[in-house]
């Protein structure tokens, strides 16, 4: 299971540097560099742990974004949040490195680097507090409502980890234009959020129940 673990994560941080630097038309990009440690470097531990904790969440996150019984509208949703998102990192090493359009201060970048931190340790979190985390929207056997640690604050922490993360990672990478197009992959987190939520309310026992106790989908108290 491991071995898968850091396999995955080689094969995604080459998919992903080959794309941010072949953008940006140089290695010579530090900021890209603390990108792909913050986002793949430290799967390896975070990956580690959560195999200790929960391995069969491990095993069913490692099987990928498609699965059998996924709706299809969820294997759309997957398809176009994973271009979207590949398109912005693309378009940020030309903004900031092959282009120079943005000018961000180093503090800023900073700032940045420590908020990406923060959304893979509030990603974490909620991975390790909920055994059903799956990255296909679809009922698992056995699943149940997850109420504690940061699903007593929302209902969707993981997504919340990703606004986090889609906010500070353009900071870090040093573009203002990417910080600018943030707002879409953050649109399609929630589109993704509400239909989930249709499905959970539908199908999961309880979960009608723990969304009125736990009013906020993502961002208290707007929403």
């Amino acid at each position: 299971m491991y071995v898968r673990l850091v396999a995955a994560l080689v094969f995604w941080c080459s998919l992903t540097g080959a794309l941010m630097f072949g953008a940006a038309g140089t290695a010579a990009w530090p900021a890209g560099w603390a990108y792909l440690f913050a986002t793949y470097g430290l799967g390896v531990p975070i990956g580690i742990a959560l195999g200790r904790r929960e391995p069969g969440l491990l095993r069913e996150r490692l099987a990928g974004p498609y699965r059998g019984g996924q709706a299809v509208w969820d294997k759309v949703m997957v398809t176009v949040i994973m271009l979207v998102f590949f398109a912005w990192l693309a378009f940020m090493g030309l903004d900031a490195v092959r282009f120079r359009l943005s000018h961000v201060p180093l503090w800023v970048q900073c700032l940045g680097g420590l908020g990406g931190l923060c959304s893979v340790w509030a990603i974490y979190l909620a991975l390790r507090e909920n055994p059903f985390a799956s990255q296909a929207v679809k009922l698992q056997r056995g699943q149940r409502v997850v109420s504690t640690g940061p699903y007593r604050v929302v209902r969707h922490p993981m997504y919340a980890g990703g606004i986090l993360y889609f906010l500070s990672i353009p900071l870090l990478l040093g573009s203002w234009y990417g910080l600018a197009l943030a707002p879409v992959l953050i649109a399609l987190f929630a589109v993704r959020a509400v239909f989930e939520e249709r499905i959970l309310m539908r199908e999961l026992e309880g979960y009608r129940d723990y969304a009125a106790h736990v009013r906020y989908r993502l961002l208290p108290p707007l929403w």
